[in-house]
C-alpha cells in the first residue's frame, strides 16, 4: 500500500486541480470578456453558423494583448482583444478571422476544449508522481527529467489536436463558401503576428505544427476532396 500511495496522492491531486482550473478558468473569461459586436464579422459567423446549421454563433473578445483564439471547456469561442486589433487594422481578413472562428469551433466539436483541462490536470499529476518517483533514483534530477517528459508529452497531444481542428475548419470553411484559402493565408501571417521580440520564438509556436506542415497538411487534405477520397 505504502508503494501506491505517492500514485494515489497524484491521482487525488489531478481532481483537485482539474476543479480548480475550471473555477480559475471560468472566473477569468467572465471577467475579462464581452461578446463580439462587430457587423462584418457576423456576417462570417452567420454563414458558418447557417453551414452547421445553427441559429447563430456567439464569440467573445478576450481582453488580452497576445494574438490567439480560445475554445473554453464550456464551448464558448474567444478571439483576443490583440487579434481583433489586427484584424480592425487591416493586417487581418474577415475571412481569414472566419477561420480561426473555425479553428476554436473544431476544437469545441471534437472535445479538445473540455479535454485539455482534463489533460492539465493530468499532466500534473503524472509530473508529481514521476518527481517523487525518480527522486527515489536520481535526487536532483528527477524534477527535471519529470518536467521534460510531461513537457514532451503535452506537445505531442496538442499538435495532434491542432491537425485534427485544421482539418474540421477546413471542412467547414468549405461548407460555408468561404473556402481554405484565408486558412493557409493567416497561417502564412501567424509568425509576424505573434512575434513581440526580434528573436523571440511566439508563444504559439510551442504547441503548435510548423506553419509550413500546416499548410501542407492542408494541401493534401484538398488534394484528396478534389479526387474523392
Amino acid at each position: 500500500m505504502l508503494r501506491i500511495t505517492p500514485i494515489l496522492l497524484a491521482v487525488l491531486y489531478a481532481l483537485v486541480m482539474y476543479r480548480i482550473s475550471v473555477w480559475r478558468t471560468h472566473r477569468e473569461l467572465d471577467a475579462k470578456s464581452t461578446e463580439l459586436a462587430d457587423p462584418t464579422l457576423k456576417l462570417m459567423t452567420d454563414r458558418l453558423a447557417a453551414a452547421l446549421d445553427l441559429a447563430r454563433i456567439p464569440v467573445y473578445i478576450y481582453e488580452i494583448d497576445p494574438v490567439n483564439g480560445l475554445a473554453a471547456p464550456d464551448g464558448r469561442i474567444f478571439i483576443t482583444r490583440g487579434f481583433y486589433r489586427k484584424f480592425r487594422n487591416g493586417e487581418v481578413t474577415a475571412e481569414e478571422m472566419a477561420s480561426v472562428i473555425a479553428h476554436e469551433l473544431g476544437h469545441v466539436a471534437l472535445g479538445h476544449a473540455r479535454r485539455r483541462m482534463i489533460d492539465f490536470s493530468g499532466q500534473n499529476a503524472l509530473r508529481t508522481a514521476l518527481i517523487i518517483i525518480l527522486n527515489r533514483f536520481v535526487p536532483l534530477i528527477g524534477v527535471w527529467i519529470a518536467n521534460g517528459l510531461t513537457a514532451l508529452l503535452a506537445s505531442r497531444l496538442s499538435r495532434a489536436d491542432e491537425y485534427e481542428a485544421d482539418e474540421y475548419a477546413a471542412a467547414l470553411l468549405t461548407k460555408a463558401g468561404i473556402g481554405v484559402g484565408p486558412q493557409k493565408s493567416l497561417f502564412e501571417k501567424l509568425e509576424g503576428l505573434t512575434q513581440q521580440r526580434a528573436g523571440v520564438a511566439p508563444a504559439w509556436l510551442m504547441s503548435h505544427p510548423k506553419t509550413g506542415e500546416r499548410i501542407a497538411a492542408l494541401e493534401e487534405l484538398e488534394a484528396r476532396w478534389d479526387t474523392g477520397d
